[in-house]
């Protein structure tokens, strides 16, 4: 149900004796959908606090080999706190339910010099926002689908080769689809893949634009108690499409890092209620990925945690 901010946007760097070419990433963080991606919320409004702790260890080159300096023993971590309002009318639009999101969040760096700031620190700040201005959902007998448009504004600090950022410096729009199938008649048996194709404006103070890129989030799981429980496997793989532009006619010479990135990640997901025995306050969602596959980027693992809470909670009697 939520769509975290680019509290980790990564931004890998290959350095010549005079020119510095990167590989950059956009807004989209990895691993933010899993199970039923491709469901939309029931009418109502809701909030969402979520949390996130990314950590890597590993730069892959083009053809997938271990990269110092993080090979030598570096490492990265980021973390974000994001508190998302979202809601869901019962308006329709083009037959499906209307639904708007807003996630302003925390971060204690947007990780954009990966390969040359290891361990720096931060202090924590706000980052980029998320907007979620048109989100729709439709359901039918054995699937559910969801459509809409993103928007990432700019708010996080940023300063063009600045260590200490918290935002991208760029205004990023994304478009949406996605579908969970039920296997069975009751529903307990689902899959899920929801596709967001992301498109930049220049980074602030420069000529830089980053390519597009697309990231498919899913998962295959199972619920139990009428849909309270849900377990399973969750992933997401990501591609740069085009490649980046870095304005002044530059081309960027060969190198081990300079290639359209890419990365798969996989791991399990769990859902649980939050309920008494007369209110459902509403759901515990974890989650944890192994990055595997990695090019031109960070190989890693990444854990949220996020709770979802009805406004108001829902009575059981």
């Amino acid at each position: 149900m939520s769509r975290l901010l680019s509290f980790a946007a990564l931004l890998v760097v290959l350095l010549s004796p005079t020119l510095s070419y990167a590989q950059l990433a956009g807004h989209n963080t990895k691993g933010d959908f899993g199970l039923q991606s491709g469901t939309q919320a029931p009418p109502g409004l809701y909030v969402v606090p979520l949390y996130l702790d990314y950590n890597a260890d590993t730069l892959r080159d083009n053809d997938g080999d271990r990269l110092a300096p993080l090979g030598g023993g570096g490492s990265i971590n980021a973390q974000a706190l994001i508190a998302g309002l979202l809601w869901v009318s019962d308006k329709k639009i083009l037959g499906g339910n209307y639904g708007f999101s807003v996630y302003p969040g925390v971060t204690n760096n947007a990780l954009e010099l990966p390969a040359l700031q290891m361990d720096s620190k931060t202090s924590t700040g706000l980052a980029d926002i998320y907007v979620q201005p048109i989100i729709l959902g439709w359901n039918a007998e054995r699937a559910d689908y969801t459509a809409g448009i993103g928007i990432y504004a700019p708010t996080g600090e940023y300063t063009a080769g600045g260590d200490s950022n918290r935002g991208l410096g760029m205004w990023s729009y994304e478009l949406f689809g996605g579908t969970t199938v039920y296997f069975d008649k009751a529903k307990t048996w689902h899959f899920a893949a929801t596709a967001f194709y992301e498109t930049h404006g220049k980074k602030d103070g420069t000529d830089v634009r980053v390519g597009d890129i697309l990231t498919i989030e899913g998962g295959l799981g199972k619920s139990f108690k009428e849909g309270a429980i849900n377990v399973g496997l969750a992933y997401y793989a990501q591609w740069k499409l085009t490649n980046d532009d870095f304005g002044l006619g530059l081309v960027p010479p060969g190198g081990p890092i300079l290639e359209k990135h890419r990365v798969y990640g996989f791991g399990p997901e769990v859902s649980l209620p939050l309920a008494s025995k007369t209110k459902l306050y509403g759901f515990l969602n974890l989650r944890y990925f192994w990055e595997t596959g990695a090019r031109t980027t960070l190989e890693g693992n990444t854990f949220l945690a996020t709770f979802t809470f009805p406004v108001p909670s829902i009575s059981l009697q």
